[in-house]
């Protein structure tokens, strides 16, 4: 091996690195150092890897801030009913820290008209803290240190299949920027994957005290006000969303169910406290909740209640207000034991029991 042949190969090897580095800060598919390039689209299709980017980089002033329910929205829904410009911020698990921190990217430097919140009565009960790292989120696009980015800008699957993608996406696809992260094309919506796909727990545990997740709770919602009070000029739109009747008969097995009801009204008497906040409740909604043909899961629903959510919040329907927040409070109680008691009645024998339980 000759010293000329060491020479040409190091030389070769060094300008094709370069060239892949310069292929990807320019196509920049993560958005990690600007918005997209001019003719292409904002293809948002992986949120662990392009939420943080799009946050930092993208023209708004909206947030739709939520978890994998929260997927499903049109951006365009509320850009044309709120006339805002919108972007979403999105974590599957609807940590409350984990949407605070994406929020705090936002407010870094944009000036948000509006945040509207998908507030998972799951997520009150979670630990305070984010989950990101813990869940293997790629954490050098998260952080403003571009010298560990050595990941991203030689990556592979960046430059052989996302940059491809998002070309192809922008120039002959079909894609929608307005459903960015949508995932309910590849699945379906009816009573049979709901009732597929939920194991019942055979036991029944002793009903929890309702302040048993009282330290999660305090936490959350510290962590929530805080971002309400520093960005008093921002209208925060809460929405608390419809999750399914078997989810109720589900936390009622676990001993769940006075617990969180116990911190959804704790949690909307403190917010109804600030005069930039606007809660709208979802829960008790018999017609959307007792139909499974909305459903996939216990929790997720189809792109039309998305849509009839979105509406409600423009139409100022569904509002949570000081003075009846109470009796919302205790017509969900009646409609929790009610599913309990006899809605579920019709479904149980389609329904799997966990025999190991």
């Amino acid at each position: 091996m000759t010293k000329k042949f060491i020479k040409h190969f190091f030389t070769g090897s060094g300008i094709l690195l370069l060239l892949c580095i310069f292929l990807v800060v320019v196509f920049d598919p993560f958005y990690q150092y600007h918005k997209p390039l001019p003719g292409l689209k904002a293809v948002l299709t992986d949120k662990e890897y392009q939420c943080v980017g799009s946050l930092k980089n993208f023209d708004y002033d909206s947030v739709i801030a939520g978890s994998s329910v929260s997927e499903n929205y049109n951006n365009r829904w509320f850009d044309e009913g709120f006339s805002c410009t919108s972007i979403k911020a999105i974590r599957s698990y609807g940590a409350t820290a984990d949407l605070c921190y994406l929020l705090d990217i936002a407010f870094k430097d944009h000036t948000i008209k509006y945040v509207f919140y998908n507030l998972d009565p799951s997520a009150l009960s979670a630990d305070a803290v984010t989950t990101f790292e813990s869940t293997g989120c790629p954490m050098y696009l998260y952080d403003d240190n571009y010298l560990n980015d050595i990941q991203y800008v030689l990556n592979k699957d960046v430059i052989f299949e996302k940059i491809p993608y998002l070309i192809a996406q922008s120039l002959i696809g079909d894609y929608d920027e307005g459903n960015s992260y949508n995932w309910s094309q590849w699945k379906e919506f009816n009573s049979d994957m709901i009732l597929g796909l939920y194991i019942r727990k055979r036991t029944v545990n002793d009903m929890k005290e309702e302040n048993y997740y009282q330290e999660q709770l305090n936490g959350n919602i510290a962590l929530l006000t805080a971002v309400i009070e520093a960005h008093p000029e921002t209208v925060f739109k809460i929405s608390i969303p419809p999750y399914s009747m078997l989810w109720w008969d589900n936390i009622y097995r676990y001993g769940d169910t006075e617990s969180y009801l116990y911190n959804m009204e704790i949690a909307i008497e403190t917010l109804l406290a600030y005069d930039n906040v606007e809660l709208y409740y979802f829960l008790n909604d018999r017609e959307i909740v007792t139909d499974l043909e909305n459903y996939m899961d216990l929790l997720h629903f189809s792109p039309e209640i998305n849509q009839y959510i979105c509406n409600s919040l423009i139409e100022n329907s569904h509002r949570v207000t000081k003075e009846n927040y109470t009796q919302i409070i205790d017509d969900t109680r009646d409609f929790a034991y009610e599913v309990i008691n006899e809605r579920i009645k019709p479904y149980e024998d389609r329904i799997t029991v966990d025999i190991y339980d």
